[in-house]
């Protein structure tokens, strides 16, 4: 499938999730966004708020992560984290599976992870998108089963592949297709290692709706050409 520069960008989350970030960095993140019309700009709690009003009036959305990278904090705590979120202006997020409880079978404890979320993320005045990371390069097959049926019963609206911070690897080819029969209908993103056109497009190509990449502006130097 031809996918054109404007279908490439419309798919991006611009993504600065690096702990060393500093209001410059994301100044510049934004920036870039509507520079390009990216989707999204995808950046740490703490930065949420300065992103909402730099990117007001814009279109560019502003999603962050909840529970990131480990997804080890307790429900209520990533149902606070996600409230302030929405408080600070967030449009959608991103929140990471108890990886643990997965690869145990915690069938009933994933699923309520992830539905208690899903009702903060659509339960308030401005309903937001919630996306469930599974960490898919550190589960057994089984495990991501699971996790995409937990996201379904939970109410999530699309499984992403990785946080892009596990040794073990972030996005593939074969686990975005596998993902989008798993989950349908849900929608998927891949994010984790994609750094460069021909990567994003085949992403999309396997059936990734997003891609998020922290190489947002290289990747659009070279989408016309891939």
């Amino acid at each position: 499938m031809a996918h054109s520069p404007v279908d490439v960008a419309r798919a991006i989350e611009h993504t600065l999730l690096r702990p060393e970030a500093t209001a410059a960095d994301v100044d510049r993140l934004c920036d870039e966004a509507v520079e390009h019309a990216f989707f999204g700009v995808c950046t740490n709690p703490i930065h949420v708020r300065r992103a909402a009003r730099r990117l007001e009036g814009s279109g560019v959305r502003v999603v962050t992560v909840i529970g990131f990278p480990l997804g080890a904090e307790t429900t209520e705590v990533k149902c606070c984290a996600a409230r302030r979120a929405l408080a600070d202006g967030a449009d959608e997020l991103d929140v990471v599976a108890p990886i643990g409880a997965l690869r145990a079978g915690d069938h009933r404890g994933v699923r309520a992870d992830i539905e208690a979320v899903a009702h903060v993320a659509h339960g308030g005045d401005r309903p937001a998108a919630l996306k469930v990371i599974l960490e898919t390069a550190a589960l057994p097959d089984e495990a991501i089963v699971l996790g995409c049926r937990c996201c379904a019963e939970g109410e999530a609206d699309f499984v992403k592949t990785s946080t892009g911070f596990h040794p073990a690897g972030g996005a593939t080819v074969e686990m975005v297709r596998r993902l989008k029969r798993l989950a349908a209908p849900m929608r998927v993103k891949a994010a984790g290692g994609i750094r460069d056109a021909a990567t994003a497009l085949a992403m999309l190509d396997a059936g990734a709706d997003r891609i998020g990449t922290c190489s947002g502006v290289a990747i659009m130097a070279h989408a016309g050409r891939a």
